[in-house]
């Protein structure tokens, strides 16, 4: 984990944009956008990628996914966004 860049914005160890967070998730926005409003979203708790999840993550995920929304239309995205799930070195 201490590699982990996610981890280290998480812990302010690298600095970002935040626009959202919570006891459960992170928002920032990308250092390299690929759209006008491009953010990501991550889970407060290292996990290293969506392989790596459990029936127990279950609830953890299904509130960081109901938050999305919520953060697009506090960044003015109403009419629409895009939702991109990226996974291992593949992804």
């Amino acid at each position: 984990m201490t590699d982990c860049l996610f981890c280290k914005i998480r812990d302010g160890e690298i600095p970002a944009e935040v626009i959202y967070k919570d006891d459960d998730c992170l928002a920032f926005r990308d250092i390299n956008p690929k759209a006008p409003v491009h953010f990501l979203v991550i889970p407060r708790r290292h996990i290293e990628n969506l392989l790596d999840t459990t029936p127990s993550d279950e609830g953890l995920l299904g509130r960081i996914q109901l938050k999305i929304p919520q953060i697009a239309k506090e960044q003015g995205l109403d009419s629409g966004f895009r939702t991109v799930l990226n996974t291992g070195p593949g992804g």
